[in-house]
């Protein structure tokens, strides 16, 4: 309990305003799953919501449309100099500008010449080359020790950039399981893990 004296005198309130960022609350996620820093994260940045007011929905697997659309939110969205000409991706969805963004920086192609697959699901593999691409950094060389990658794979030297990176490891010590779906979770830990400090 306080008590507060009013003074007889003259009284000047100088108010002082700091900046907070509410924690967002999802019922699905919770303070010690190894995605949560990366969710709070993500949502205060404004790099993706949830599915809901109320859940995340992190194990749900990641479309392609989603992952480019964090990927170009993470960079700030830029501009694309024009919108791409997929005939599956019209004009008017969240993720134009960000696919027209990924096709520009060479982050990603479409799946065909016109298609670009928005709803098609983002595997582990396509994760950390998109990634990779991202960050200009997909220089990595060598062996990525795990048996299922194949050292001539697209996405081998993007593997071996993110276990390098501490981006994500493997699903297991001899596995990385590149054409496993990559989750929502996943995704926006290997994002917070590659932006982090940024």
């Amino acid at each position: 309990e306080y008590t507060f004296v009013m003074p007889t005198g003259k009284v000047e309130i100088t108010p002082s305003f700091v900046k907070q960022t509410p924690s967002q609350a999802f019922v699905d996620v919770k303070t010690g799953d190894y995605f949560y820093d990366a969710v709070q994260w993500a949502v205060g940045k404004g790099i993706t919501n949830g599915t809901s007011a109320e859940t995340f929905s992190p194990e749900d697997p990641c479309t392609r449309a989603q992952i480019v659309t964090f990927l170009w939110r993470a960079a700030g969205s830029p501009e694309p100099s024009a919108l791409s000409d997929f005939t599956d991706v019209p004009s008017d969805k969240y993720y134009a500008k960000a696919v027209a963004w990924a096709v520009e920086n060479g982050i990603t192609n479409g799946t065909t010449d016109i298609t670009f697959g928005p709803d098609e699901t983002c595997t582990r593999a396509h994760g950390v080359t998109f990634l990779s691409r991202a960050a200009k950094a997909n220089t990595a060389s060598g062996n990525s020790n795990f048996a299922d990658v194949d050292a001539n794979a697209y996405y081998a030297s993007a593997i071996k950039w993110a276990v390098d990176n501490g981006i994500t490891n493997g699903i297991s010590s001899s596995l990385f399981g590149p054409d496993s779906s990559c989750t929502r979770a996943q995704i926006v830990t290997f994002l917070y893990r590659m932006y982090q400090g940024k």
